[in-house]
């Protein structure tokens, strides 16, 4: 077993079961309706599990640190468990990490280009972007992320690169950006759900998704790069991320893409559906 990065190990019964660094982890999945194709004895090797029928509790089987580090496509992360089952990761998103790097990296900017991440969580989008050489303005809502965040910026050597740490609610950042004529080569967003702002502000995707988008539209620069959009919540499938992604760039040259986000198992293992994104990225010159 490898010590430092994240593998799915299997899923089935409702449940995955995850390698963070040295450790083993199993959390639900709604979307594993099919059995484990692992022996159960391998699920036995768990040294904790987490559920949501039970309080959100944590059940330990093994006796764990409070927090460690893993590295997964070249950026390290601190993990830690948390009361709703999250432990500093969504390593769904790896294939978005070296896409943003892929895109910055080959982009013909004069200057560094200015990458805006929204509902930002621990960063991995944020330190995906400072590694390809953008200049970044990481925003979330809760404190205790932003702080996570700058202590996994701490651990890939990006403590002094150029990003912003913001605490606020993005509704209002962006409104304020808009004033100020602030404006970026590139915007990201994983948007929740439902949640809730630094001063409560209420979030709901349904009815705050298609401003939200419309906004970021405007906050392009001159010369965009792209708009990458996730979302974990269900009924918002590719199709639909398409639909709207590709609404509300209208005017805008470029191209939609969509898909699935994958945990991707091995040979044996199925790969795991876990959220969706949509991505529009400005037309080269030929």
């Amino acid at each position: 077993m490898s010590e430092k990065g994240y593998r799915l190990v299997d899923s089935g019964d409702g449940q995955k079961l995850e390698q963070f660094g040295p450790y083993l982890i199993i959390r639900p999945c709604a979307q594993a309706v099919w059995k484990p194709n692992l022996a159960k004895k391998e699920w036995q090797k768990a040294d904790a599990l987490f559920s949501r029928e039970q309080n959100h509790r944590w059940t330990f089987y093994r006796p764990l640190p409070d927090s460690w580090s893993l590295t997964t496509k070249g950026i390290t992360f601190q993990i830690s468990l948390t009361d709703f089952g999250h432990l500093g990761i969504f390593p769904e998103q790896e294939a978005s990490w070296q896409w943003l790097q892929e895109q910055l990296s080959s982009s013909n900017l004069k200057e560094k280009p200015k990458v805006l991440n929204l509902f930002a969580y621990s960063g991995g989008s944020t330190l995906a972007a400072a590694k390809a050489g953008a200049s970044v303005c990481h925003l979330d809502a809760s404190k205790g992320m932003v702080s996570w965040a700058r202590e996994n910026a701490k651990l890939n050597g990006l403590e002094q690169a150029p990003i912003r740490w913001i605490v606020e609610d993005g509704r209002k950042f962006l409104a304020r950006e808009l004033k100020r004529g602030s404006r970026y080569e590139g915007i990201i967003l994983d948007p929740p759900s439902f949640g809730r702002g630094s001063k409560g502000e209420l979030f709901k995707i349904e009815e705050e998704i298609i401003p939200l988008l419309q906004e970021c539209k405007k906050l392009l620069s001159d010369q965009p790069l792209f708009l990458l959009f996730s979302c974990h919540t269900p009924g918002f499938s590719p199709l639909v991320m398409h639909h709207l992604l590709s609404q509300i760039m209208q005017g805008k040259s470029g191209k939609v893409q969509s898909g699935e986000m994958v945990l991707q198992g091995t040979e044996k293992v199925f790969d795991l559906p876990s959220g969706t994104f949509a991505r529009w990225t400005k037309e080269k010159a030929s």
